[in-house]
């Protein structure tokens, strides 16, 4: 029996799991609110957490991000695969082929109004406990946002927030 090794195996969105993005914002250094995105798998795959680290990661590297490493400074970067859209009170977190969309509150939209982009931590470290719909508690976003678990094993993306032009 011969498999395909996962290097040339092409590139599966069902390999993710359900990925989930959740807005908040939270003072700056610079004294303001910046709105941030974390998307993260709940790691419900066959192949578990684990599995969906390699897709996350695969997604990643595919696309030139690094993982652990320098943010990326999509203002910089105007054909960055990823996008962020807002509009009408939604934020769309555009990826290679996928995308996700949330509902921010509204600090969130009127942070990201006034910076004009979002910080996005995309990690590879799945978060089984934060399904959506489940209401989750500062303390633990904080707990699993703020953790070098979750920031060495993420991309850290400044992504532009663009609008619909009408």
């Amino acid at each position: 029996m011969t498999s395909t090794p996962s290097a040339t195996r092409p590139f599966r969105v069902a390999d993710l799991g359900t990925l989930v993005v959740m807005p908040w914002s939270g003072e700056a250094p610079d004294g303001s609110d910046m709105p941030y995105l974390l998307a993260y798998s709940l790691g419900d795959t066959p192949e578990g957490p684990e599995g969906t680290a390699l897709a996350v990661a695969r997604l990643l590297t595919d696309n030139g991000m690094p993982i652990g490493g320098d943010v990326v400074d999509g203002t910089e970067r105007p054909s960055l695969p990823f996008t962020l859209l807002v509009e009408s009170g939604a934020a769309v977190l555009n990826m290679p082929s996928l995308n996700a969309q949330c509902l921010p509150p509204q600090e969130w939209l009127a942070a990201v109004e006034q910076r004009g982009y979002a910080y996005l931590v995309l990690t590879t470290r799945a978060w089984p406990q934060a399904t959506p719909g489940r209401a989750v508690t500062p303390e633990e976003l904080a707990a699993f946002a703020g953790a070098a678990e979750t920031l060495t094993a993420a991309a850290h993306i400044v992504l532009p927030a663009r609008r619909l032009r009408g």
